[in-house]
């Protein structure tokens, strides 16, 4: 019996603690589905910004997916405050230098 007692109080505990986590990024003025998505949007700018260091010419096919890729970034760090991403603030800019050198590749192409 003590041991359901903990496990519920164990539950009630985590559910305070998601809540009070929604409270936060909701007070920051920030949507929950916004802050998951930047979530998301970091990790693949971490995969971007190895991609555009190791590779230096891209086929088009991957030109398509590093831009495609990249757009999806820069979308996400755009709905949240500066401030969540400023460590993150060199690699945005190294992967921003990427995408525009082969934009203008691209468009020179055209």
């Amino acid at each position: 019996m003590n041991a359901l007692v903990f496990v519920y109080i164990l539950i009630f505990v985590i559910l305070l603690l998601i809540a009070y986590a929604v409270l936060q990024i909701r007070m920051a003025g920030i949507k929950v589905k916004d802050f998951y998505g930047f979530i998301e949007a970091n990790q693949m700018l971490e995969k971007l910004y190895r991609f555009a260091r190791k590779y230096e010419r891209l086929s088009p096919q991957e030109q398509l997916v590093f831009l495609s890729e990249a757009e999806k970034v820069f979308d996400a760090f755009d709905k949240v405050p500066d401030m969540l991403w400023e460590e993150e603030y060199q690699k945005y800019m190294d992967v921003l230098d990427k995408y525009k050198s082969i934009k203008m590749i691209r468009w020179s192409q055209n």
